[in-house]
């Protein structure tokens, strides 16, 4: 199998499972209008999905880089499919929780080989990995149209329908493993390179703060845009599916900008721009809210691929563990924060609650600026030619 169609097969993949993701803020509306949940606890079941996500998905990382576990990809699209179609058939709060957090616990499966997958088959291709990462936007995107069209038209009973991405998503996983050429871009890879691990504490503290900023949105924007601009479902569902589009053309962005300029200053820019998109978000009347929140999808997401392959140099013994901490960490953590956004919502307003969230993307670029660009797969200048061997990790040579 050529390069060019693992990535393919994987960016498919990755955008079924990231479907779940997306799903779980898309059900907030619905399950705040038929079950009468306030903000707190709407935003718990974003938690539940995100908290036992956030501290499995270094733990499989950790496993990825002791063995090839390849069969991960199928079994965590299966049971992020699984706790998603299960979520309606319950009206108990405790029920959704549960299957909210298998669904959690499958997408902390799948991503941490899933980045190891696709960075092999990437080699040091930025735009490649931006591939990958645009899938898993394309699945945030699709999130709200088929919880709309599916809880929307016939209610929270029918969730067991939204199932079918993640059939889809298996059958490709499975595609991979089954290939004939499978052990060059699946096989486990040898450590090398010397780990920098302060400076990837400070990444991760940069993603935490990222992922604050969109978890936060993501939970509540729905409804923030229907109070907003008086449209009901429909003015939120477009808000969100506007969020979640941007996101996949900050992806393919943030590698073509890194093909110029180096990961760090890319990030830096973006978390800027971000910023100030936020800020629209929440001061902004009128329909130009459509406009903010595209520019805070863009500036959120353009860094997305470009953490991750920065995790990765920066860890370049234990890559596994690096996807798993940035991927883990920029769906997981800032479900922690949800509720807390919740809570200042019902006491005050959504507005007020969401405001806060200005102050994240500036924390990010602050740290991002002690930041190095390392040397490895990822950087942008090629070395020169009696250092070629050097310079770049047998991990990641196909």
């Amino acid at each position: 199998m050529r390069r060019n169609t693992s990535i393919t097969l994987l960016t498919l993949g990755h955008a079924c499972v990231d479907v779940y993701q997306g799903a779980v803020a898309s059900l907030v509306p619905y399950l705040v209008a038929e079950r009468a949940y306030g903000y707190a606890a709407a935003s718990g079941v974003v938690l539940a999905a995100s908290l036992l996500s956030s501290v499995a998905q270094p733990l499989f990382g950790v496993l990825t880089d002791r063995r090839a576990v390849s069969w991960l990809l199928p079994a965590g699209t299966l049971l992020a499919g699984l706790g998603i179609a299960l979520s309606g058939t319950s009206g108990s709060y405790a029920f959704t929780l549960a299957v909210v957090a298998v669904s959690g616990t499958g997408v902390a499966a799948y991503h941490p080989e899933s980045a190891r997958v696709a960075r092999l088959a990437a080699g040091d291709s930025h735009g490649a990995m931006g591939w990958f990462s645009l899938g898993g936007n394309v699945g945030f995107a699709l999130a709200p149209v088929l919880v709309a069209a599916v809880v929307g038209t016939h209610g929270l009973r029918w969730t067991p329908l939204l199932a079918l991405p993640a059939l889809a998503g298996a059958a490709l996983a499975l595609t991979v493993l089954r290939s004939p050429a499978r052990r060059r871009p699946l096989g486990a890879a040898p450590a090398a390179g010397t780990d920098d691990r302060a400076a990837f504490l400070r990444l991760s503290l940069a993603v935490v703060c990222r992922s604050v900023v969109f978890t936060g949105l993501s939970s509540f924007l729905s409804l923030y845009a229907a109070q907003r601009l008086g449209g009901g479902p429909a003015a939120g569902t477009t808000a969100l599916f506007v969020l979640y589009l941007g996101g996949a053309l900050g992806s393919v962005l943030g590698g073509v900008l890194a093909g110029r300029l180096d990961r760090v200053t890319v990030c830096r820019r973006a978390y800027l721009l971000s910023a100030v998109a936020v800020a629209g978000v929440v001061l902004v009347p009128g329909p130009a809210l459509y406009l903010c929140v595209a520019l805070t999808s863009v500036g959120l997401y353009v860094p997305f691929s470009l953490q991750v392959t920065l995790g990765q140099d920066y860890l370049p013994s234990r890559v596994g563990t690096a996807g798993g901490v940035t991927l883990g960490l920029s769906v997981g953590i800032g479900g922690l924060a949800s509720p807390l956004v919740g809570r200042v919502a019902d006491a005050t307003s959504l507005r007020t609650a969401l405001a806060p969230l200005v102050l994240m993307p500036l924390l990010s670029w602050l740290l991002l600026r002690t930041l190095p660009e390392p040397a490895g797969p990822g950087r942008r200048e090629d070395p020169p030619a009696g250092d070629a061997q050097r310079a770049v990790p047998k991990s990641w040579v196909q």
